[in-house]
């Protein structure tokens, strides 16, 4: 069985970091002496080696620097060669203090800095051959700290960005409940509605004119099964999103192009919807036409539950700048309506929809009674030109 890809690199990193101090140790020790031409090209490469495992494991690949360039250092002679390794093993070492801190918490990075900051001042003063010690020892640790803080900045910037990340993925999945919540509403609201008024008439005569309440049954049965498919395509969809293979396919969402439809099932459940069209239609964005659809039929919904009237007026008025919705009804349920629908989800529904396109909802009883609703939804840019 082959091994995977990322055992095989951790196998390497790790066999390149243990090896590590002795191909320093024999690359320095070449015969030649210093002056060898290989000599430094060959130490450069071996000083490579713990990078590998630095990348994979910062706080390992530091620890193998810092303890195998020490123990080389410490059983050489001082030269030129010895010095020049103390620096470019300090700038490595800083390097890899500043990973460290990008990549692990406080209580780990800010020991590992003071470990990294004591050993390079130890190689300094005892291998390096320097002059002025304290001038060195405060290069060092700036150099460290100027590492560590970098890299701190760097897991800080990550971790903000995560959390911005997740707070963005909740506030979608809440909106995404909140527009299910509404289309739900909607949609079962107003169908219940209509089949709830097919009933009660078909009850009513049933003896006397059979034959209506033969059509008001056959109104309840298309409703019911308009809606019961909806809703299996609408919980598919949930279900294949939760985890399923592949996105969920959506249905066309209704739009104003689907208002006849709404007023020959209103018409269906007793109320006479006379809609009014003005201005030239043009398409709208997704978003606008479905909301306006919807503010629409749960606005009919309500003249067919509480107004208690057989008619009600729908104005859609569409210009260059924005798109206006009047539903109004003279009937005598405008204060009932005004209590039930404002305890309930329609006229919120309705408001928090126009809200989240930057419009104007209003709504309340009208002075000869009757009940109104209007809401102005601006358009954008792309959609007048």
């Amino acid at each position: 069985m082959p091994t995977p890809p990322h055992r095989t690199g951790g196998v390497l990193a790790w066999s390149g970091a243990l090896l590590f101090p002795f191909a320093l140790f024999a690359t320095i020790t070449l015969p030649g002496g210093s002056g060898s031409l290989l000599q430094l090209p060959l130490v450069l490469l071996a000083l490579l080696l713990p990078l590998g495992l630095a990348r994979r494991s910062p706080l390992p690949g530091l620890l193998v620097l810092l303890a195998g360039g020490t123990a080389v250092l410490f059983t050489l002679q001082n030269g030129t060669l010895v010095s020049v390794l103390v620096i470019v093993l300090i700038i490595m070492a800083d390097g890899m203090a500043g990973n460290v801190a990008a990549n692990r918490p406080r209580r780990v990075s800010l020991p590992v800095a003071a470990l990294t900051a004591v050993v390079e001042g130890t190689l300094a003063v005892t291998a390096g051959q320097v002059g002025d010690v304290a001038t060195v020892l405060t290069v060092i640790l700036l150099g460290v700290i100027t590492a560590w803080v970098l890299g701190d900045s760097i897991r800080q910037r990550r971790r903000h960005a995560a959390v911005q990340r997740e707070q963005a993925e909740a506030q979608a999945v809440e909106a995404e409940r909140l527009r299910i919540a509404r289309e739900l509403h909607d949609m079962v609201a107003h169908s219940i509605a209509v089949i709830a008024v097919q009933a009660g008439m078909g009850r009513r005569v049933i003896d006397t004119r059979p034959a209506e309440a033969r059509d008001a049954l056959a109104n309840i049965e298309d409703t019911s099964r308009e809606t019961a498919a909806a809703l299996r395509r609408m919980l598919v969809g949930l279900r294949r999103s939760d985890g399923g293979s592949g996105p969920a396919p959506r249905d066309p969402a209704p739009g104003l192009a689907d208002l006849d439809d709404l007023v020959t099932r209103s018409a269906q459940a007793g109320v006479e919807v006379r809609l009014r069209r003005h201005g030239e239609p043009a398409p709208l964005p997704p978003d606008i036409d479905l909301s306006a659809f919807r503010i629409i039929q749960e606005a009919v919904t309500n003249v067919i539950r509480h107004a208690g009237t057989g008619h009600c007026d729908v104005g859609v008025q569409q210009d260059d700048r924005a798109l206006t919705i009047e539903v109004t009804d003279d009937g005598p349920g405008g204060a009932t309506a005004t209590v039930v629908a404002g305890a309930g989800n329609g006229l919120t529904g309705m408001r928090e929809r126009v809200g989240l396109l930057g419009g104007e909802f209003a709504s309340g009883p009208r002075p000869g009674g009757g009940f109104r609703i209007a809401a102005t939804i601006p358009l954008p840019e792309e959609t007048t030109r």
